[in-house]
């Protein structure tokens, strides 16, 4: 039977970390700060916000909501993205997205400033991913998926990995942070010809597709690594995942659960990312980019 590996591991390791960190940071001077922006009260923006806020407490970072209008004009929401573009005292920045429709994406991510854009909105971090640049910021979702597979020493090098999505919240970025750490990716989407051929061949295996347990064991490979990026909600209102993990967690030798799996260390890699924020714009530290390497112990 293949190990369950959960999140909150990753993300209590990941936590320990940045609160030491965040104290340093206090001793010179620097308390790094997050501003969450938010329009409307969608329900799974709360859910998050609410996850966020406490773990940002419990590391020592600021953490503030700036609430706005469901039909604020874009013209107001841009001034809103100014002012904490301005703000010296604000290292980091997470809008919620989608967007009310009134409120155009394709110019919004062009204001907010890419050295405080905490979840990979401005397409200055997209190119940074693309180039291997650590002074950018991923989306906090597959930098979860990478933090997940070096806490449980899962090798990259030289593997073949299957994305299945190519989102720009999932797909796509994961892809580029696993040919990063040169794996061989392959991406599966909606046209592609015999996905569960194609998925069998994986060493790891990155599901992210909004389809609830659409992924079966036909579609893994014997001691494959399984991971679960999806959320939804099944016909009997339980939350699970793209993969059919009961399905699956005997051919595999890791998976992800739903809950609990990528899920639980997203809002930890926020917090990391703001640190990181913190300590790229304070140049009198004498430090130009930096990016918390976590030393795990050899307990996997």
């Amino acid at each position: 039977m293949g190990q369950l590996i959960k999140g909150k591991l990753v993300a209590d390791a990941i936590s320990d970390d940045l609160s030491k960190k965040v104290e340093e940071l206090k001793m010179k001077g620097v308390s790094p700060k997050l501003v969450i922006v938010r329009v409307g009260a969608n329900p799974s923006d709360l859910s998050y916000e609410r996850g966020a806020l406490k773990r940002c407490s419990t590391i020592g970072i600021i953490a503030e909501v700036k609430e706005l209008q469901e039909n604020i004009s874009q013209d107001e929401f841009i001034k809103e993205i100014e002012k904490v573009n301005k703000d010296k005292d604000v290292h980091g920045i997470l809008i919620f997205r989608p967007l009310p429709k009134q409120l155009d994406e394709s110019i919004i991510k062009y204001i907010i400033s890419p050295e405080k854009d905490m979840d990979c909105f401005s397409p200055v971090n997209v190119a940074k991913i693309m180039e291997n640049d650590e002074t950018g910021f991923a989306p906090c979702t597959p930098a979860a998926v990478m933090e997940i597979l070096e806490y449980y020493k899962v090798p990259l090098k030289g593997k073949k990995a299957v994305v299945v999505g190519r989102s720009m919240v999932v797909g796509k970025p994961v892809s580029m942070l696993l040919l990063n750490e040169n794996a061989t990716v392959t991406i599966c989407h909606s046209k592609t010809q015999d996905m569960p051929s194609v998925c069998s061949e994986a060493d790891i295996l990155v599901v992210g597709i909004g389809r609830a347990k659409m992924i079966d064991s036909s579609f893994v490979k014997a001691g494959a690594v399984v991971i679960d990026v999806g959320i939804n909600v099944d016909e009997e209102g339980n939350l699970c995942g793209d993969v059919n993990t009961d399905d699956c967690v005997d051919k595999s030798s890791m998976i992800t659960p739903v809950p609990g799996g990528v899920g639980s260390v997203t809002t930890s890699i926020l917090a990391k990312h703001v640190v990181k924020a913190c300590m790229q714009q304070n140049k009198n530290f004498r430090i130009f980019y930096f990016v918390i390497k976590i030393k795990y112990s050899e307990v996997f």
